[in-house]
């Protein structure tokens, strides 16, 4: 590949990088699909489309007791390094859980209180990569918040990928489906024979799985709509070009429409991380999907006039995971203010948070991060506002209240302040 220049883009490859799609809309009606058959014929679907759909005969869709089995035999190595990113990722997301509060405003005590969502589902992908990682994620911040039931829904196979299991267990999920794509997301839902019904689906997952959670949208709530993974990269010449192009790649590696950019002022640097990138991709085993999403048109190396225009296109773009690997990091973050999560100097690949910094990869893409955050302990609370007026802090008010209600065409209200004084 070879870089392009920011100014010299046309109006159809600046789409290309702005408006990324997740591409649901192509199988949305397809989804809704399934969502109906589960949600009519339970279990019957949930089997029937892990035949058509996994090629996998499932028997018993509660694997739960299996977790517990792979948590004991699964290698020590792997389960070391779960335990460490279950440690991380606790310990993060632990300084995220709010106090309820009260406090007196001359005869007016208000307050908030925090009290946590039920039952929650977490997806976590299979298919052509299995994602352990994601169980962390999604499940830890759940029962840090006090969600008494959290199911995780995984596609299912033959035999079930014993490392997804085992993170499930040490996550501390209390029931694991073997459904995966559109219809685990309906069965999550609107619950089967088997699978418990539950008030919020979060979690990663293909354009199936993402259409399925815009269908059941409503019904239940979801966290976000997300698309194929995403890097930015802001680099200025004192970065590894290596280094770029490898996280590049990582990311690339999840998806042929993942998107992978790197942005930088420096012609040096941006024909050296096109050189890193020619040279790295065949040495990688996913190195088909790497070239295919390298080459779609929302990634690409690009050399932006100065770095002020290039950290004007990091804020337009708002990436999923955003790396900064500049002499100065802190000051070009503190001009970027949309991004999912940021990741700070040549140290710092986005694989940390991937996996074990204690960051939580479940991010908000195509944009999304204008609007929103990644996922959170907040995404399991729900908040109540509590609040006791005594006489005199009524009394304090009840003009305005009146007012306000008259002018609203509101008469009952204004009464129901009036007679408190009768």
């Amino acid at each position: 590949m070879s870089y392009r220049v920011i100014a010299d883009l046309s109006p159809a490859e600046r789409t290309a990088f702005f408006e990324r799609d997740a591409g649901i809309d192509a199988v949305r009606s397809d989804a809704a699909g399934i969502i109906d058959r589960v949600s009519t014929e339970g279990d019957v679907a949930l089997r029937d489309l892990a035949s058509k759909y996994d090629d996998v005969e499932v028997g018993n869709l509660d694997v739960t007791d299996l977790a517990e089995r792979a948590h004991e035999d699964v290698d020590d190595e792997i389960l070391d390094a779960i335990k460490t990113a279950a440690a991380n990722i606790r310990e993060f997301h632990e300084r995220q859980v709010p106090d309820d509060w009260r406090e007196n405003f001359d005869g007016r005590e208000l307050g908030r209180r925090f009290r946590p969502l039920s039952a929650v589902g977490v997806y976590a992908p299979g298919g052509t990569a299995a994602y352990p990682s994601s169980v962390l994620m999604g499940v830890i911040p759940a029962k840090i918040a006090g969600v008494d039931h959290v199911a995780v829904a995984t596609p299912p196979a033959d035999p079930m990928n014993p490392v997804t299991l085992a993170a499930a267990h040490e996550a501390g999920a209390d029931a694991i489906y073997a459904a995966g794509g559109a219809q685990a997301i309906a069965a999550l839902a609107y619950g089967t024979e088997t699978v418990t019904p539950v008030q919020k689906i979060v979690g990663p997952g293909n354009k199936w799985v993402t259409a399925a959670k815009a269908e059941v949208r409503g019904d239940v709530e979801i966290d976000f709509l997300a698309g194929p993974s995403e890097i930015l990269v802001v680099c200025d010449e004192t970065a590894d070009p290596e280094l770029v192009a490898s996280d590049l790649i990582a990311q690339a590696e999840h998806d042929p429409n993942a998107s992978a950019v790197a942005v930088t002022a420096d012609e040096a640097t941006a024909e050296a991380i096109d050189d890193a990138l020619d040279e790295q991709v065949e040495e990688r085993d996913r190195a088909e999907i790497i070239s295919d999403a390298l080459d779609n048109d929302a990634s690409g190396v690009l050399l932006a006039r100065s770095m002020s225009e290039a950290v004007l296109f990091a804020e337009e773009y708002a990436a999923e995971h955003l790396s900064i690997q500049a002499d100065d990091d802190e000051a070009i973050l503190d001009r970027i203010d949309s991004a999912g999560s940021v990741f700070l100097g040549p140290n710092t690949p986005v694989a940390a948070g991937d996996y074990a910094s204690g960051t939580n990869h479940v991010l908000p893409t195509n944009g999304g991060a204008k609007r929103f955050g990644g996922l959170s302990v907040d995404a399991f609370l729900r908040s109540t506002t509590v609040q006791r007026l005594d006489s005199e802090g009524l009394d304090e008010l009840s003009k305005s209240i009146t007012t306000l209600a008259e002018a609203e065409g509101l008469e009952a209200h204004a009464e129901s302040v009036r007679r408190r004084f009768e």
